[in-house]
């Protein structure tokens, strides 16, 4: 082994120790070298403290938490990785990048073109472990651009600058579509590339720091060499390429493959950063884990607990106050119109009290003044009729005089009776109906009966309704005794359930309702009925007497309650 093998062999040695070294730190060693340092709500910072759950609000919409290293940790992680619990169940890191890149060069040695295939996260099957990690294989096809002789193929941790992991290159083959081979790995022919050299013939290291790029192996039973960068710097970048000098030579057009296999780990050294957007209410947990070049956790970690709360027309709080305002202001309303209700009711009391009280005054000033003028027109009559010393003539007429005057003072009597409030219920008006039919059946004949049951004193009438059910009562009777030639005349008056039911009946000639009459009576009855609400139904038969029935549902806004 060459002196220069030696010397090539120890640093990768050392560097791989320091490496497992860094990778290998206790967890007492870099305990707390991490730390929550910011957590801002759209656009607002949330002040948290350790151990306290941080209140994001009811409606995060865009969340940013840093973190990074402790001011005073000592051998912070290279990466970090973060995760929210209770809204994912992945670990995520910001995206670092590295490449390989196959360039073109004229024949000055300029570069004329490139074509990069960049490479981020984590490659399928890596365990982050060289020795059983599984490669991916890739191929690329691409056309040699104009002016192009030389081609180079670069492994590099350039792009962008703050990229840190590790990516391995095995088994890299340039050839033509023909399948003749430009370019290929160092590493498929062991022979012509001795285990100790590093460069590997044709190659070399470059970039800001080209320690950077390394020989490892990979696999085993057995083992075998690949290109890798392990970049563990954010500040520098390596990567390897071969020697231009010795590069293949290239023809303008000619279309090219390049294949290779690779596995790699790649993140951001400077990445302090989680973003999120609307959150749903519930708990959540921000984990910050460090991990090492391999994307290996260290066992560092820090995090802070999280919560959104329900918006507030969905707490239970909320619902109650609803509940309450709404019973508060459902019992306000409701007493509300029933004060209302009350108030007018009571207005309409006090008019109907106060029309009651000029009804009275009405009917006391009938009866106590222009009844009892009346009277005395009627007694001066009278007297007149029976002196002597007016002539016959005279006397006859004072007679007229003395009856119409009667007639005057019963109706007076009767406009009375009808305008006093006093007499605005149903046992007034039966009794007053029986008064009246007995008095218009005074002068002939007739024998009357009457059948009265069930008329509560307590059951109001109006006194237009009391008026009209008299006035077609007189007209029925009035129509007995002009027209019936009967003998009898009987009078039912019922109330039950509300309805008001009268009924007149003779056992006189009887006639058919269906023959047209000269006389308004029996239309007018109804009419009246009709006004009221209420109906007339005259039932007659030529030689089985007469019977008017009268009924009337009595309204409860007429009632006293």
């Amino acid at each position: 082994m060459t002196s220069a093998g030696i010397r090539a062999k120890t640093v990768l040695t050392a560097a791989c120790l320091a490496f497992c070294v860094t990778t290998g730190l206790r967890a007492a060693d870099v305990t707390n070298s991490l730390a929550m340092q910011s957590v801002v709500v759209n656009g607002k910072s949330i002040p948290f403290a350790d151990h306290n759950p941080v209140n994001l609000g009811s409606f995060p919409i865009n969340i940013v938490f840093g973190f990074g290293p402790d001011k005073n940790a000592v051998n912070p992680p290279l990466r970090l990785r973060y995760m929210l619990e209770g809204y994912e169940k992945a670990w995520h890191e910001a995206g670092g990048e590295m490449d390989l890149t196959v360039r073109f060069y004229n024949r000055a040695g300029d570069q004329v073109s490139q074509n990069p295939y960049p490479v981020h996260g984590e490659s399928t099957g890596w365990t982050g472990s060289l020795k059983n990690s599984g490669l991916t294989h890739r191929r690329e096809t691409l056309l040699v651009p104009p002016q192009a002789e030389r081609l180079l193929v670069v492994i590099s941790s350039a792009g962008p600058p703050d990229s840190v992991g590790i990516y391995v290159v095995a088994n890299l083959t340039v050839s033509k579509s023909d399948g003749n081979v430009l370019l290929r790995s160092p590493f498929d022919h062991e022979s012509a590339a001795p285990a100790d050299d590093d460069p590997p013939a044709g190659w070399m290291h470059d970039g800001t720091r080209p320690s950077i790029a390394r020989v490892v192996e990979i696999g085993q039973d057995p083992q075998t060499r690949a290109f890798a960068v392990l970049d563990e710097d954010v500040n520098s970048h390596g990567e390897w390429h071969n020697i231009l000098e010795s590069a293949p030579v290239v023809t303008p057009g000619d279309r090219l493959v390049v294949e290779w296999n690779e596995m790699f780990s790649i993140g951001l050294g400077s990445a302090h950063e989680a973003r999120y957007e609307g959150l749903s209410p519930g708990n959540y947990s921000l984990r910050v884990a460090g991990t090492d070049a391999f994307g290996r956790l260290t066992g560092v970690e820090c995090g802070v607990a999280l919560f959104v709360p329900q918006p507030f027309w969905k707490t239970p709080w909320f619902w109650g106050i609803v509940v309450l305002a709404a019973s508060v202001l459902t019992v306000g309303i409701s007493r509300y119109f029933v004060w209302h209700k009350m108030r007018r009711e009571m207005l309409r009391l006090t008019q109907q009290r106060a029309l009651e009280q000029e009804r009275l005054r009405i009917a006391h000033d009938i009866h106590d003044d222009l009844g009892a003028r009346v009277t005395q027109i009627s007694l001066l009559s009278a007297m007149s009729q029976n002196n002597g010393s007016f002539p016959e003539k005279a006397r006859a007429d004072f007679d007229r005089i003395s009856k119409m005057s009667r007639e005057l003072v019963a109706a007076l009597y009767e406009t009375v009776w009808a305008v006093s409030p006093e007499n605005d219920n149903l046992g007034e008006l039966g009794s007053y109906l029986c008064q009246m039919a007995n008095k218009l059946c005074e002068q002939t004949p007739l024998r009357c009966r009457f059948y009265v049951t069930g008329l509560p004193a307590e059951v109001q009438l109006s006194s237009q309704t009391r008026h009209n059910i008299c006035m077609a009562v007189k007209e029925a009777v009035h129509n007995v005794i002009k027209h019936a030639h009967a003998s009898e005349i009987s009078m039912h008056m019922t109330f039950t359930n509300g309805e008001l039911d009268i009924s007149i009946q003779d056992n006189g000639g009887g006639f058919e309702p269906a023959t047209p009459t000269n006389g308004n009576g029996l239309p007018n009855m109804k009419q009246r009925l009709a006004n009221i609400g209420g109906q007339c139904v005259v039932e007659s038969q030529p030689g089985k007497g007469t019977t008017v029935r009268i009924r009337l549902l009595v309204r409860s806004l007429e009632k006293i309650h």
